[in-house]
Formats: C-alpha cells, structure tokens, sequence
C-alpha cells in the first residue's frame, strides 16, 4: 500500500525543491550579513582612526610657517588644513614665489576664513618680497612670460628711477610684487577715481600690501589732479569747431572728446544701443564707467540730439524689444503685456501709471522712448 497518493508524491515533488532553495536563500543571506557587518565594522574602525586624526590635527594650534621654504609636513604642524598645505606646495611646484601675505589667497581651497585665521602666522623673508636696496643700480633682466604660465609674475626688481603711479602698467606693477589679479585691482581703482594723487589714497587701495606700498611710495611720484593746478597751469586745449553729438557718434568720435577713453566709448555705445539713443547728456551718469569729474569734461565737447532717439509703440511693440529696453523692468513688461490682452493697449502715460505699470518717475524717464499707436479702445 502506497504512503502516498499520486497526487500527493507529485506535490511533494514540486514541493522539496522549494525547500531547498529557501534553506540555500537563507544561508547566503546570514554569509552576506556577517561579512557585510565585518566590512561595515571596518570601515567605521578606519573612519573613526582618521576622524580622530583630523580632529588632532584641527586641534594643532597655528604657529608661523614660511610658504616659500616650508615642506608640506611643517606647513601641516603649524597648524594648516591638508588641501592649503598641498596648495602652497604646489604653487611652489609651478616656479612661483610667494611675495606678499596676500598672494596666499590665491592658493587653491583657500577661502576668507581660512585666509583670515591664518595672515597673522606668515613669514615673507625679506629677500623674497624685493630685491635687496644695495641691488637698486643693477638693470633689471627682463622676464618672459611662456604661453604654459600666463599667471606667473615676473621676477621683482626694484627700480632705478621714480615713477608715475598714474601712468605705470599692470606688467609694471607685477614686478613689484604684486599678482596679476592685484595690479589689475590697483589700476582699475586707479582709473575709477581719476588718478592717485597722494599717499592716503594709494593705501586706501585694499589689495596693496602695507609693505610692498611702502617701497613703491619711496620712488613714487603723485601728480595733482587736474582741478588743483592754478589756471595759468591748465592745459590748453584745441578749440572745436563743433561739438560730437552723442547719438550719431561713432567709437572715434567718442575718444576725441576729453574724459572718454577706448572703453568707456564702448560701454555708451553698447548703452546707446539699448536704450535706442540718448535724450539728454544726464543719461550719463546712470554708466558706471563715467565719474564725476569726466562727466563735467565731457559736457563741454558733446551735444545730445533728441530727436535720433528710436520709440517704441508701446501698444504694439513685441515682447523681446520690450525686455531689452534698459528702462522697463521684469515687473512692468509682465503688467504691459497682461492689460494689453485685456485693454488693447493705451493713448497716454498717464494711463500706464494708473495703471500701476510705471510709477511716476518711470514714466517720466521712459516717456521720451514712447510711442502710443491705435489702441483698440480707441
């Protein structure tokens, strides 16, 4: 007599299989759970020994340290994070000098609050910030920048004779020590303020080093501004048969008349463009570029024709030439084109600042630029 049915060995059958699969399942599953936890338990030992020793080394209090000698293990006992120690190395690497505190802060993983923590602790050797004074007759050797290292400054020379801080260049300046994101600094500071006329004003420049400024001034020659010079002293200056009319002018043009120099003249033109011309020489001063004291020059050589100016047809005008109008904002351009679907358009200023488009002032400054064709309402 059979123990099973046919029905049941058949089940049975199908049945063991599975089993075993469930039974050869959960022994893979324990094997990867205790190799996984052995890892885990690994990996966490290794991470806490290199926790601890990071924060053994962030308690490394800061002592000074020497970026043009020091080796990366003593940059890392005084006190510095790994990625600025290897930072320094590397410039090192590249054949640079470290001349100035400041040329620190431009090592890579460098940021204010690093910089700012550790300024106090740099030592510049003094025969790395300039040549030595006894040195001063020698000529200098000129340096050659290859294409490979653009940013490498020359070498530092001290010069032989004075210079006029107004007129130096950025090269020029390079060789004093300073990077060539500092000489650019300097002169564009330089330029925005019309000149550097006397010793508070160079120092107030923020990236020139106290030390660095204080061997420039001794061969440094100021000029006063022009204001300053008694009358009689002026330049005299050619007399113009007529004066260039800002809305026609070209680039040479705009360079001829005294105040605007090679960029500015781009910078009104790039602007001319935008706005569709200049309605009144007040626009001026909205330009950056343009300060105060080239603003009175350039008023007695330029004239300004209203009447050049290109208008927009505020009812009909499409949405790009809307946009890029300098005097219409993201706000106002989504109202206009909202109430002209509505309305169909306006007769009048003054409706567009019922409208809330514009506040009175706006309107007044956009208005000229302004063209009001047939609305529908009309």
């Amino acid at each position: 007599m059979d123990l099973f049915s046919r029905e049941q060995t058949r089940g049975l059958l199908y049945l063991i299989p599975i089993l075993l699969l469930i039974v050869m399942l959960s022994l893979v599953i324990e094997r990867d759970r205790d190799l996984t936890h052995d890892a885990l338990q690994t990996l966490m030992d290794g991470s806490g020994a290199e926790g601890a020793a990071e924060d053994a080394a962030a308690e490394i209090p800061l002592k000074e340290f020497n970026p043009n000698r020091d080796s990366y293990e003593a940059l890392r006992k005084a006190g510095l994070p790994t990625d600025i120690a290897v930072g320094i190395v590397r410039w090192r690497n590249y054949g640079k000098i470290f001349r100035i505190k400041e040329d620190l802060a431009e090592v890579s993983g460098m940021n204010d609050s690093i910089y700012a923590q550790i300024k106090p602790y740099i030592v510049i050797e003094e025969q790395y910030r300039i040549t030595p004074r006894q040195e001063r007759n020698f000529q200098p050797r000129r340096t050659t920048i290859s294409g490979s290292n653009h940013n490498a400054k020359p070498d530092v020379i001290t010069p032989a004779e004075s210079f006029t801080i107004d007129t130096v260049s950025e090269e020029y300046l390079m060789r004093w020590g300073l990077s060539r994101r500092q000489a650019q600094a300097l002169i564009n500071y330089r330029d925005r303020a019309g000149g550097i006329h006397d010793e508070e004003k160079l120092r107030s420049c923020y990236v020139l080093d106290s030390v660095v400024a204080d061997r420039m001034i001794e061969y440094m020659v100021f000029t006063k501004p022009v204001e300053s010079l008694p009358a009689e002293q002026l330049p005299r200056k050619e007399e113009k048969s007529e004066r260039v009319e800002i809305n026609r002018a070209d680039s040479a043009a705009l360079v001829s008349v005294d105040g605007i120099g090679a960029k500015s003249a781009g910078v009104i033109l790039r602007y001319r463009e935008l706005l569709g011309g200049f309605y009144s020489l007040e626009q001026l001063r909205e330009l950056k570029i343009i300060t105060e004291s080239n603003f009175e020059r350039i008023l007695q050589e330029i004239s300004c024709d209203s009447c050049e100016i290109r208008k927009i047809d505020i009812n009909f005008a499409g949405l790009k030439i809307l946009a890029e109008h300098p005097y219409i904002s993201d706000r106002a351009l989504r109202r206009i084109v909202k109430l002209r679907q509505l309305k169909g358009g306006w007769s009048r200023i003054e409706e567009m600042i019922d409208d809330k488009i514009f506040s009175e002032e706006e309107a007044k400054r956009l208005v000229p630029y302004l063209r009001f064709g047939h609305s529908a309402t009309e």
